[in-house]
């Protein structure tokens, strides 16, 4: 992922999300896909994806069950 992809996707997902404390990082050694952060928590990764010349963006994210006991 570029940084100006980066920088677009961002954007979207902290107007989505409403939180200007989201950020996304480039991961060591992967071009094809970056992580999430909230602060300096770890929430995703997110994926490029590149099918047929059409691109798009993959948000997955894990939610463990321990989390959930703390919500």
């Amino acid at each position: 992922m570029t940084k100006e992809e980066i920088a677009k996707v961002e954007a979207f997902l902290r107007k989505t999300f409403g939180t200007k404390n989201l950020s996304i990082r480039p991961r060591p050694k992967k071009d094809d896909s970056a992580e999430v952060y909230i602060g300096d928590d770890f929430v995703a990764v997110l994926f490029r994806e590149d099918e047929d010349g059409e691109v798009s963006y993959q948000f997955q994210m894990a939610i463990l069950d321990v989390d959930l006991e703390e919500a």
